[in-house]
């Protein structure tokens, strides 16, 4: 979870990014192809049906264990009971609390927007075994072993990870959402515009409920 003051978050951030461009590990940083090039998305990629009655936001960072279990304990059930079923659009928006979450955050992006909720759940699955490297470049390759499983090349990670700009508009949004929406500990969801802090699935499937029967009367008419 990492609870911090808002404050304290964006510093965070702020510190990945800045450690993040001073030093590319070595397993990073493999020349890349130069006709190759890599256009990474920095908007929110949402999952379900545009026209869902309600909208989810889950503010999750890669190197959080307590997002990791709610991926693996809590999502399918929200997953099958409300995304797949067209009631709610769900939106995964990264939080980057060290250098390595944000490596891990460009990663998910690097297969463009269809394959950004598959690599994401990639690397809450497999998150204890390439967080367990004991230094960034055993970290990076671990995170380039998921990437090749995921369909990528190796320069078009290399051509990600490299790209200063996409990774500073990355913080940018994230700074800009976390100050809007108050977000001080991952994950953090806003479920209709509500601020819901981490609970077990009943209580956020009671707020859940709550909320559509707020909307959908509305959506109806």
């Amino acid at each position: 979870m990492k609870p911090k003051g808002l404050d304290m978050l964006i510093r965070s951030a702020a510190t990945a990014l800045a450690l993040a461009l001073v030093a590319v590990p070595a397993a990073m940083a493999q020349e890349a192809a130069t006709e190759e090039t890599t256009a990474v998305s920095v908007d929110d990629v949402v999952l379900g049906v545009e026209d869902a009655p309600l909208t989810i936001v889950e503010y999750a960072s890669f190197t959080c264990g307590h997002c990791a279990n709610f991926h693996a304990n809590v999502f399918p059930d929200l997953k099958s009971e409300y995304i797949d079923t067209g009631k709610v659009r769900f939106i995964q928006r990264d939080v980057y609390f060290d250098q390595v979450g944000l490596w891990a955050g460009i990663l998910a992006r690097c297969g463009g927007d269809d394959k950004y909720y598959a690599v994401s759940d990639m690397l809450f699955d497999e998150q204890q075994k390439w967080l367990g490297g004991g230094s960034g470049d055993e970290i990076a390759s671990n995170l380039r072993r998921i990437g090749l499983k995921a369909g990528m090349t190796e320069d078009q990670m290399t051509a990600c990870w490299e790209d200063t700009a996409t990774a500073e508009q990355l913080i940018a949004n994230f700074q800009q959402n976390a100050t809007t929406d108050q977000i001080e500990a991952t994950p953090t969801f806003m479920i209709g515009g509500e601020k819901v802090m981490n609970a077990p699935w009943e209580e956020l499937k009671g707020v859940i409920d709550t909320k559509l029967a707020e909307v959908e009367p509305a959506a109806a008419e």
